[in-house]
C-alpha cells in the first residue's frame, strides 16, 4: 500500500481542540461503530461542516431514490477508482450484505459482471465521475434513464457521488489511516480487493 507510512493513525493534523461538536462526532462514531474512526480526528476541526456535508448527502440520496444498495454501489465504485481504503472497506462491507461478498469486491475492482443493469449503470456513472467527468456524454446519462432514473434523480445521484468524492479526498489527503476494525469486519473478498491507500492502523483510536 502506498502513502506515508510514518504518519500517526489520525493523520497529519494536530489533535483538534475539545468542543461540543468534536464530542458529538466521537459519540456518533461510538454509537454506530463501537469506536472512534481515525478520520473523525480531522473532521473534528470542522464538526459543523461535517454534519452539513452529511445532511446534504442524505438529501441527495433521498432525492435520487437511492436505497442502501444503490448508495453502496455508488460509494464502492467511487472509492475503488479513487483508491480510498476507508470508504472501500466500510461500504464494501455494507454492499456485501446486499449483493454478496464477491460481487461487492468486484465493484471495488471495477468488475460489474455480477450486477444487474441498474446497479451496473450506477457503478459506471460513479467511475466516470471519479476518473473523468468532462468525458461524460449523453449516452451515459441515457443509460441511467433506461434503468429507471428520471433527470431530477440523475442530478441528485450525481451530486451524491461528487460529495462522496469530496469526502474521500479530504480523508485521504490529510493522512488518516483506515481503522483496524474496518478491515477486520470486512469479508475476505473485500479485504483482498482493497490493496491501495494508506496502511491500516495497528489498533482503533481511543479518542
Amino acid at each position: 500500500m502506498g502513502g506515508e507510512t510514518e504518519a500517526p493513525d489520525g493523520g497529519f493534523l494536530a489533535a483538534p481542540p475539545s468542543s461540543p461538536g468534536a464530542d458529538r462526532l466521537a459519540a456518533g462514531d461510538r454509537e454506530q461503530s463501537g469506536f472512534v474512526m481515525n478520520l473523525t480526528r480531522a473532521w473534528s476541526h470542522l464538526p459543523d461542516e461535517h454534519d452539513a456535508l452529511f445532511d446534504l448527502l442524505g438529501r441527495a440520496a433521498d432525492a435520487a431514490g437511492l436505497d442502501r444498495r444503490g448508495r453502496g454501489v455508488l460509494v464502492a465504485a467511487t472509492a475503488g477508482v479513487l483508491g480510498d481504503p476507508h470508504c472501500s472497506l466500510a461500504w464494501g462491507t455494507r454492499l456485501a450484505e446486499e449483493i454478496g461478498d464477491d460481487a461487492a469486491a468486484g465493484v471495488l475492482a471495477g468488475d460489474d459482471t455480477a450486477l444487474d443493469d441498474r446497479d451496473a449503470a450506477l457503478a459506471a456513472w460513479a467511475r466516470r465521475l471519479a476518473r473523468d467527468p468532462n468525458g461524460a456524454g449523453p449516452a451515459e446519462v441515457q443509460r441511467l434513464r433506461d434503468v429507471g432514473f428520471d433527470d431530477r434523480q440523475i442530478m441528485a445521484l450525481t451530486l451524491f457521488t461528487a460529495l462522496r468524492l469530496a469526502f474521500s479526498t479530504v480523508n485521504d489527503a490529510l493522512g488518516a489511516r483506515p481503522d483496524r476494525s474496518l478491515r477486520d469486519a470486512a469479508p475476505a473478498a473485500v479485504r483482498a480487493a482493497v490493496g491501495y491507500g494508506r496502511p491500516v492502523a495497528a489498533a482503533d483510536s481511543a479518542r
